[in-house]
């Protein structure tokens, strides 16, 4: 908890103000059993119902400002807290869009929600607790032992021994569930991980009919949760009811002989009542105690998560600011480039290795494979989505990893393999990189997307609005609408990650030609399964297992490369080549 301390600094003024009320309200709690004593001392045995009247007033006005004070910590403590919370969350929030493609990999998303979640709301209950009981439970603690010491120095021994057998007591307990909260927030990790996979793919698991599958797997770390949630809920069970029993043995104890020293008149019924009310508030006071420690044992695990997050550094780091991109891009070289997930440079987790290829403005570079070749991992490799493990990238001669990363990013339209729409309306998913855009400008990025006319059609228009991830279009319109996201940003490269894979053959060469005119002066990486959608590039690249194994013309490739004359087989058979051409242009 101390590591996130900075996050109450703004709101110091309130976490000083919480404690402060609480003190005044600690020592409002501590008059009670002294007045109760005089109205039993002064006022019932002496039978003097004047005293008793006025001294019953005295504490209904300390009840009353006990109240009052009490509400006021409250208050300030609420502010202090929720604030606190509120900012963490958003400083994990930001620093989580600084990660890498690695860094994401390394947490994983469910991890990182229950971070965001679970564990940024136990520490923040953890400070309105430690805001209010910080003061309250060990004041009333110390308060109460003082003023029982006061009354009568015997009693107040037996007292004492109570407290360090408690003392002992708590800290085995401590001691051994804090290993089991740090297992508690794990196992959540894994059920919204499962959770979270499981939504995002619920329609290939109806597809399949695999619910009765997907069931038993989540029932599976549903269960590993409950029971470790159960054994930490053990030990945490244990704590009031042994604290209970041990105080209310000193109580009986406190009451035995102290019944003795009344009879024998050495300590007045007034004190001895004082004396059992201060025992009470021990009580209260040590099961609070008992909780914080409980709570604060709990929490520090979730601050632990917490500052894992925000003290890991984005693998990809961007450049110093003095290092400014041309603009716009006019050349992209990629020198025996070599990648792996692993970060790793043997040959057997490469995937791609020995990559040499060069990209001139107004050129369109199609990239053509199998599955898996590594075609995708190739152009994430252009904006930094992750860093290429040798070789170098270069844009205009300057190596991309000494460019800062928004000005990199600025010279980049993506459009990625997954058509990813945000929960808002259709304007506002087309503008996402470029808010400032006027609705002319957004209409044309549609019409050349071959998206205007179905969107004209819907009853809103632009202003219809999509549910989450686009869940109310068809696969080629949200498609069409991530083209248009793509270029209405007029970048200098754009790169286009198989990403007119949902449309037809007509709509495809319709959107090509219309891209013509609008990237003749960029740079347009395209990945494509189809040859017809390639057909037409300056240059072609054939990926294998990672490698480029053949470049050239589409009538270059097939006269030399087996790899692409072997796609074109499996997709078109014996058919002239020609007669493709006539087909698509």
């Amino acid at each position: 908890m101390w590591g996130l301390r900075a996050f109450l600094k703004p709101y110091w003024k309130f976490a000083l103000l919480g404690p402060l009320f609480m003190l005044f309200e600690v020592f409002f709690d501590l008059l009670q059993p002294m007045l109760a004593a005089r109205i039993v001392n002064f006022g019932v045995v002496e039978r003097d119902f004047t005293y008793i009247e006025h001294t019953g007033f005295m504490m209904v006005a300390v009840a009353l400002l006990s109240l009052l004070t009490g509400v006021a910590c409250n208050f300030f403590a609420s502010r202090a807290s929720q604030n606190f919370g509120a900012d963490i969350r958003e400083a994990l929030f930001k620093k989580i869009q600084t990660f890498s493609f690695e860094n994401m990999d390394a947490f994983q998303s469910g991890s990182l929600i229950t971070r965001m979640t679970n564990d940024v709301v136990q520490v923040q209950n953890l400070m309105q607790t430690l805001l209010q009981g910080l003061v309250r439970a060990p004041g009333l603690l110390i308060g109460s032992v003082v003023m029982a010491l006061l009354i009568n120095q015997k009693l107040g021994l037996i007292l004492l021994g109570t407290l360090v057998l408690l003392v002992v007591v708590l800290v085995l307990l401590i001691r051994f569930s804090a290993p089991l909260f740090m297992g508690v927030q794990a196992k959540l990790d894994a059920v919204n991980t499962r959770m979270q996979e499981n939504l995002a793919g619920i329609r290939v698991v109806k597809a399949f009919d695999r619910s009765d599958f997907e069931t038993k797997r989540f029932t599976k770390v549903n269960r590993d949760y409950t029971e470790i949630s159960i054994k930490a809920a053990r030990y945490i069970a244990l704590n009031l009811p042994i604290v209970t029993i041990i105080m209310n043995t000193c109580l009986v104890i406190i009451l035995l002989y102290g019944g003795n020293l009344v009879w024998m008149k050495s300590v007045q019924v007034g004190d001895l009542v004082a004396f059992v009310n201060y025992v009470v508030q021990v009580l209260s006071s040590l099961i609070m105690v008992s909780g914080l420690l409980m709570g604060l044992s709990q929490s520090n695990v979730s601050a632990k998560r917490i500052l894992e997050v925000l003290n890991t550094q984005p693998r990809i780091e961007t450049a110093m600011q003095n290092s400014v991109a041309s603009v716009p891009a006019q050349h992209v070289k990629f020198e025996n480039v070599a990648f792996s997930y692993s970060g790793s440079a043997d040959s057997k987790e490469l995937v791609l290795r020995d990559i040499n290829l060069e990209a001139e403005q107004g050129e369109t570079v199609a990239i053509i494979g199998a599955t898996g070749a590594g075609k995708s991992t190739l152009v994430q490799l252009i904006p930094r989505l992750y860093d290429a493990t040798s070789g170098s990238i270069r844009m205009d001669g300057q190596d991309i990893r000494e460019l800062p990363l928004l000005e990199l990013r600025r010279q980049i339209g993506m459009i990625l393999q997954e058509s990813f729409l945000f929960t808002g309306t259709i304007r506002d998913n087309i503008a996402f990189g470029k808010s400032d855009a006027t609705q002319e400008e957004i209409e044309v990025a549609a019409k050349i997307a071959q998206a205007h006319d179905f969107i004209s059609r819907l009853s809103d228009g632009y202003d219809t609005v999509l549910g989450q991830k686009g869940v109310n279009l068809s696969g080629g319109q949200k498609q069409r609408i991530s083209i248009a996201r793509a270029l209405l940003i007029k970048p200098p490269i754009l790169i286009m990650d198989d990403s007119t894979s949902a449309l037809d053959l007509g709509t495809e060469k319709l959107l090509q030609h219309a891209l013509r005119d609008l990237m003749k002066n960029s740079i347009t990486f395209l990945i494509a399964q189809r040859i017809t959608s390639v057909i037409e590039a300056e240059k072609i690249l054939v990926i294998e297992e990672g490698a480029i194994v053949g470049s050239g013309a589409h009538d270059e490739l097939m006269s030399s490369c087996e790899v692409y004359m072997d796609i074109y087989r499996s997709q078109f058979g014996q058919q002239e080549v020609p007669d493709v051409q006539q087909q698509f242009s």
